[in-house]
C-alpha cells in the first residue's frame, strides 16, 4: 500500500506485479473513480480474485492505501484498508486455485499503458507477510486506541470495545496469536494441496442465453418456433409444486402446472433440471433406479427393459411393488443400502433357485418370482471371485488404473506407430496390481481386456444399461488358460494342502465349502477324487509338466509342497472354477 493524493478521478494503477502476456497473471492494486480495487489472478478470467472497497476515497487530500492478502486462495483473505481502518468489500470473482507468481518487475503507478497514475503516491511500502490491523493502522499514522482509553468503559460503543479486544488479542494474548499462525500455516497448506490437484474444462451456463428453433423438417437453415427451456407439460404435475418451485419451475396460480412454455422459462437450469429429477415427486428416478437394483439381484429388472421406461419399452411385470419400492426408496432418502438390504432379506430373494419343468415352460425367465434368481456372474465378479479363493485379491480401495495380465501385443495389432497418441503399447503391471478388484483394470476403449470381455464385459463405445449373458467355449478357456486362474488355483490349492485337511476327501469338501458354500453329493466326491489321482500320477510322472503349470503367473510358489501333489491339486481348484455352480448365482 502506500499515501496517494488524487488530484481528480478516472481509471489509475497504483502498484501492480502483472504479466499482460499470460492472461494477466500476478496482483495490482488500483483506482477507478475513487473505488480501490484488488486482483489476485491466475488466468484472467477464470482463475482469479478481485476485490472492491464500496467506500469511495476522497479527491485533492491524501489518503493511506493499504491491501492484505492471507494466501488462502480465498476473496474472504483479501482485506483493504482507507486511512487505517478496514472497509466493506464486494467480492465480483472468488476462483482462484493456482499461483498468482510471475517473474515480471513490479511497477509503479502503471500496469498497462491505459491505466497510469495521475497524481502523487508517497511512502509505499510492500511486506512478505499479512500484516495485522493494528499494524496497518500504526502505517496510516492513527492512535486509534487513545481517545477510547480516555473514555469511560460505559461510555465506550460496540466498535470501540471491539477494537480494544482486538488489540489485546493480536498483540499481547500469545495463545492467540499461536492459534492465528497455525491458521494461517494450515491455510497455506490447504491453498498448496489444492493447486496441486489437477484442474479440467466443466460446462458453465452462457452469460446470455442462445436463441433455440425447432428446425422445419429437420433443416440447419430453417427455423421454426422459437423453444425455451421448461419441463414437459406432461411431466409437471400438481403435486410437484413445493419440489418444482425450489427448483425454480414456476406454476400457474391455479395451483396447477401452466402449459406455456415462458411460465416455465425463467431461471431453469441443469442445476434446476437435476434438483427436479430427485425432488422425490418426479415420476421416473426412483422407479428407474430400484428397477435396476432389482436386475443386480435378480438378474431381471421389475421391468425387463430396464434402459428404456418409455413407450418403447416393456410393461412392469409387478407395477405395485414397483411403485412401492420406488416411494421406498424416496421416503428413506435415496438409502440405496438399505434398499439393497430389502431385496436381499425379501422372501422373494430367498427361495430356491431350483426349478420344475412346468415353471420352466411357464416363466422361463422367472418375470413371476415363484423361485429364487439364478443367473450368470458379471465378467468382474468371476475374476475377482477367483483371486479371492486364491487368497490374492487385494481390497485397496481407490488409486490409479492397472495393467493385468494380457495377450502380448494385443494393442499393438491396432496401435499407430510413431504416434503421440497415448497407451499405444502395453506395459504390464507387477505385484500387488496384478490382483486389485477388476473395476481397477486399465481399460482401453477400442481393446477392452479379452478376460472381461469373453464374459460379457461391454465394450465402452456407448453406454450399456442391461448387458447380455452368453455361454460360448472360449468362457471355459478363458478360466483354464487365463493366467490369473491357473495362478488363483494354484495358491487355492496350497491353502488346501496346508488347510483343507489331511485326506483328499476332506480338502474336497474343503473346496466345495470355499466355492459353493457346501459339501459335495457322494457322486460329485467321487469324480472329483478320481480326476485328483488321475492328475497325481500324471503330475509325479512327468515334473516339468508340474513345474510348467506351477510357474504360471508372478505369485511366488510354496517350494515346501511337493510340485507334482500340488499340480494336482491345482488342476482340481481349476475344474471347481469351471463348474457351472462357481459361475452362477444360485
Amino acid at each position: 500500500g502506500a499515501w496517494v493524493y488524487l488530484p481528480e478521478g478516472g481509471v489509475m494503477t497504483v502498484l501492480s506485479k502483472m504479466d499482460d502476456a499470460h492472461a494477466n497473471r500476478g496482483w495490482d492494486l488500483y483506482l477507478q473513480n475513487g473505488t480501490v480495487f484488488a486482483h489476485l489472478i491466475h488466468d484472467w478470467d477464470k482463475n482469479v480474485i478481485r476485490v472492491n472497497t464500496k467506500q469511495i476515497i476522497e479527491l485533492k487530500r491524501w489518503t493511506h492505501l493499504f491491501a492484505t492478502y492471507d494466501g488462502s486462495s480465498k476473496a474472504k483473505g483479501v482485506k483493504i484498508y482507507i486511512d487505517g481502518k478496514p472497509v466493506e468489500l464486494e467480492i465480483t470473482h472468488d476462483t482462484l486455485t493456482d499461483t498468482i507468481q510471475t517473474p515480471v518487475s513490479a511497477k509503479i503507478g502503471a500496469r498497462t499503458p491505459a491505466a497510469p497514475f495521475k497524481g502523487m503516491i508517497d511512502d509505499l511500502r510492500i511486506y512478505e507477510r499479512e500484516l495485522s490491523r493494528k499494524e496497518v493502522e500504526t502505517l496510516a499514522g492513527f492512535e486509534v486506541l487513545r481517545p477510547i482509553f480516555a473514555l469511560a468503559p460505559e461510555k465506550r460503543t460496540e466498535d470501540q470495545k471491539k477494537s480494544l479486544v482486538n488489540y489485546f488479542l493480536e498483540n499481547v494474548d500469545a495463545p492467540y496469536q499461536k492459534i492465528t499462525a497455525d491458521l494461517t500455516a494450515d491455510n497455506k497448506a490447504l491453498a498448496d494441496f489444492d493447486a496441486s490437484i489437477p484442474t479440467t474444462m466443466v460446462m458453465q451456463e452462457m452469460a446470455k442465453t442462445r436463441e433455440t428453433f425447432m428446425l422445419l423438417r429437420g433443416a440447419y437453415d430453417k427455423k421454426g418456433e422459437k423453444v425455451t427451456p421448461g419441463l414437459p407439460e406432461f411431466l409437471v404435475q400438481a403435486p410437484l409444486k413445493p419440489e418444482a418451485q425450489k427448483a425454480g419451475v414456476k406454476l400457474a396460480s391455479s395451483d396447477q402446472p401452466t402449459a406455456s412454455a415462458p411460465e416455465v422459462q425463467p431461471a431453469l437450469t441443469r442445476l434446476d433440471l437435476a434438483k427436479w429429477l430427485v425432488s422425490g415427486t418426479h415420476p421416473l428416478t426412483g422407479r428407474v433406479a430400484v428397477n435396476r437394483y432389482w436386475q443386480m439381484i435378480f438378474g431381471t429388472g421389475l421391468l425387463k427393459s430396464a434402459e428404456d421406461f418409455g413407450t418403447q419399452g416393456g410393461k412392469p411385470s409387478h407395477p405395485e411393488l414397483l411403485d412401492w419400492l420406488a416411494t421406498e426408496f424416496v421416503r428413506t432418502k435415496w438409502d440405496i443400502k438399505g434398499v439393497m438390504k430389502l431385496l436381499v432379506t425379501s422372501a422373494a430373494y430367498r427361495q430356491s433357485s431350483r426349478t420344475t419343468k412346468l415353471l420352466q415352460e411357464r416363466d422361463p425367465e422367472n418375470l413371476l418370482l415363484a423361485r429364487g434368481p439364478r443367473f450368470r456372474l458379471p465378467a468382474e465378479a468371476i475374476r475377482d471371485q477367483a483371486l479371492a479363493l486364491g487368497g490374492l485379491l487385494v481390497p485397496t480401495i481407490g488409486g490409479q488404473s492397472v495393467h493385468t495380465y494380457q495377450p502380448a501385443g494385443l494393442w499393438e495389432d491396432i496401435s499407430f506407430k510413431d504416434s503421440k497418441f497415448s497407451a499405444q503399447s502395453y506395459v504390464q503391471d507387477h505385484g500387488e496390481s496384478l490382483y486389485r478388484r477388476s473395476m481397477y483394470t486399465f481399460w482401453k476403449r477400442t481393446v477392452p481386456p479379452p478376460s472381461l470381455q469373453t464374459f460379457d464385459a461391454p465394450e465402452r463405445e456407448f453406454c450399456i444399461v442391461r448387458r447380455s449373458t452368453t455361454n460360448t467355449p472360449l468362457q471355459a478357456l478363458v478360466l483354464m488358460n487365463d493366467p490369473t486362474y491357473p495362478e488363483a488355483a494354484r495358491k487355492w490349492a496350497e491353502r488346501l494342502m496346508l488347510e483343507g485337511g489331511a485326506t483328499p476327501e476332506q480338502r474336497i469338501d474343503s473346496a466345495f465349502r470355499t466355492a459353493l458354500l457346501r459339501n459335495p453329493n457322494e457322486a460329485e466326491r467321487k469324480i472329483v477324487l478320481n480326476f485328483f489321482k488321475r492328475q497325481l500320477a500324471l503330475y509325479e510322472k512327468d515334473n516339468a509338466s508340474a513345474l510348467k503349470l506351477l510357474s504360471v503367473g508372478e505369485a511366488k510358489r510354496n517350494e515346501t509342497l511337493a510340485p507334482g501333489e500340488l499340480a494336482a491339486w491345482t488342476a482340481v481348484c481349476g475344474l471347481i472354477f469351471n463348474m457351472d455352480e462357481t459361475i452362477t448365482k444360485n
